[in-house]
């Protein structure tokens, strides 16, 4: 007998009652009416979109912690008729226990959610930048959809406006962020740690702090640990990675983890690129530290020149604002000594800073073709650096809230290299 049949719909439906009265949400969790408002703001952006929109499938378990307080393997729909299903595969229990809407729904088979929502889809909104066709294909045998339409802009623009909860997490976040790299990275720093020792080290660090463990990316197939780090050459080491810096990594099958073998020195640059998170929500910063001797003038004078790349760009980040125009005006005056490796080295990247939040990747970024006006309580990340051959990566990066009267960084600002 197959596992479905074993847990009958009326065992199922009794752990939903059971789970239902003695559920209390996470306090780091939104509320139940935080959540309510985000599945009908998005029913009327996708509404507002496509006047004959019928069904919005969320699938990704960011998106879904985002509507649900909640992330299992689960499916979101969302119906144009206001109707809003939440099914889960595993955990129930879970979803039941964080998810404070009377939404969730056991299914063992996307075939349990026939007779529950109508088996045509019809104009249908779904994350397509993530969604693997055999999932797709799982689904249209139960469901027919007359129209497959992408959901990820619609979703990230919603996300792109936090609410003050969401805020505040940010800035929780933001402040453990700037004592790790200030006050504790720098202590760990000795000479013949290894790159990996340290990255170690460090994460240890961060979860003794308050680091929630992981550091979440929109881009497909992105892994990290920790984050970018690297002595010395090996921070402008060419990785498959889109940012500014580098990193050599482990091995070719690693290439995200530090190396075993190079070990630190007098003379060396350390170049620490990292995100960190609360509750969900991220804050991005970078600081570079020189180990047992000062940075030579030159490369003093590179850094310094990214300081004021990111102090200008953030004179810039206000509502109304247009990402595109920041990044052109930056770019078509870049101060004296960024040239050749300015956001990479051998080859750069084509923005100066990117939106923050569930990811430490959203939209909007500051870059060509980004053109809708910024927005109040946005979340931008910073990020202006310059790979200098044979000698490393140098630069800043900080996380900034727009706010009504300008930007509020969140990370502590543009910091001179640290001598260790």
């Amino acid at each position: 007998m197959s596992i479905a049949k074993l847990c009958s719909y009326s065992i199922l439906f009794r752990i939903v009652q059971q789970y239902g009265k003695e559920r209390q949400p996470m306090t780091a969790n939104p509320l139940k009416q935080e959540l309510e408002n985000r599945i009908d703001s998005l029913r009327k952006a996708l509404i507002d979109v496509d006047p004959g929109f019928d069904t919005a499938l969320v699938t990704g378990r960011v998106n879904q912690y985002y509507f649900t307080g909640t992330m299992q393997d689960g499916l979101l729909v969302v119906k144009r008729d206001g109707g809003a299903y939440y099914f889960v595969r595993r955990s129930l229990e879970r979803a039941l226990d964080e998810c404070p809407l009377d939404i969730v729904y056991p299914m063992m088979s996307y075939r349990d959610m026939v007779g529950i929502v109508p088996t045509n889809f019809g104009n249908t909104y779904i994350e397509t930048e993530s969604v693997p066709i055999a999932m797709l294909g799982r689904l249209q045998k139960y469901f027919k959809m007359d129209k497959i339409n992408p959901l990820d802009r619609i979703i990230f623009a919603q996300r792109a406006i936090k609410s003050p909860r969401e805020l505040e997490l940010i800035r929780q976040s933001g402040r453990q962020h700037l004592q790790l790299l200030e006050e504790i990275a720098p202590s760990l720093l000795r000479e013949g740690i290894s790159e990996a020792e340290f990255q170690g080290e460090l994460f240890a660090a961060m979860i003794k702090l308050g680091y929630q463990g992981v550091s979440r990316f929109s881009i497909f197939q992105t892994e990290m640990v920790v984050g970018q780090l690297g002595f010395g050459e090996n921070s402008v080491y060419p990785t498959s990675f889109d940012g500014p810096g580098g990193m050599k990594g482990m091995n070719a099958a690693s290439p995200a983890i530090g190396s075993r073998k190079r070990r630190l020195k007098k003379g060396d640059l350390v170049f620490v690129d990292i995100g960190y998170g609360v509750g969900g929500y991220h804050s991005d910063k970078t600081q570079v530290y020189s180990f047992g001797a000062p940075p030579e003038a030159e490369i003093v004078k590179i850094h310094r020149a990214c300081i004021e790349v990111e102090r200008r760009c953030a004179a810039m980040l206000v509502a109304g604002a247009i990402p595109s125009q920041i990044y052109a005006k930056i770019m078509d005056n870049l101060p004296e000594g960024l040239s050749e490796g300015f956001m990479g080295y051998p080859k750069g990247v084509c923005f100066l800073g990117h939106g923050v939040g569930l990811h430490i990747d959203e939209p909007p970024a500051i870059a060509k073709g980004f053109d809708t006006p910024l927005a109040e309580n946005m979340v931008i990340a910073l990020e202006p650096k310059c790979g200098i051959p044979g000698v490393g990566t140098v630069g800043v990066e900080d996380t900034y809230i727009i706010t009504a009267g300008g930007s509020e960084c969140v990370t502590g600002g543009g910091r001179d290299i640290m001598t260790v």
